[in-house]
């Protein structure tokens, strides 16, 4: 499992946007100059949120993205979900995977079920709200 860039910038756009949540929509410019991502790419990343109904957008002057929902609904987990093909730490464990013929031998199988259970769990656990309280990295330097 490797989790791609729209999947680590859709979480960073969400941060982003929970971040500077005041009611009034935050345009796409912002998100891209304070992340430091092409306002080209990000702009795939947030219609596919906008089209999961992750975050509403407003079009024209003063118009742009926000959240709608608080930042403790929205888990890690349901964001990678709709950025990730295969979150499966085994090709045999994908969604739309061909049965394994030596799946009722193979004697791994458990392992990598139990795995998958682990990362599913462990990333419905963690929210944006998690993610926001965690600082800024490099921010944790004391004399």
């Amino acid at each position: 499992m490797l989790i791609s860039t729209k999947g680590r910038y859709a979480l960073r756009i969400m941060i982003d946007l929970a971040e500077h949540q005041t009611g009034e929509f935050i345009s796409l410019r912002g998100i891209a100059q304070r992340q430091e991502i092409s306002e080209k790419y990000l702009e795939s990343i947030i219609r596919m949120l906008v089209k999961n109904r992750v975050v509403d957008s407003l079009r024209g002057k003063g118009g742009g993205y926000r959240l709608n929902k608080t930042p403790d609904q929205y888990t890690v987990g349901s964001i990678l979900q709709l950025t990730e093909e295969s979150l499966a730490p085994v090709s045999c464990l994908e969604k739309d995977a061909e049965p394994c013929p030596r799946s009722g031998r193979c004697r791994t199988l458990p392992l990598w079920q139990g795995l998958e259970k682990v990362i599913h769990d462990y990333l419905q656990s963690v929210t944006i709200a998690d993610l926001m309280e965690q600082g800024t990295a490099g921010d944790d330097y004391v004399i």
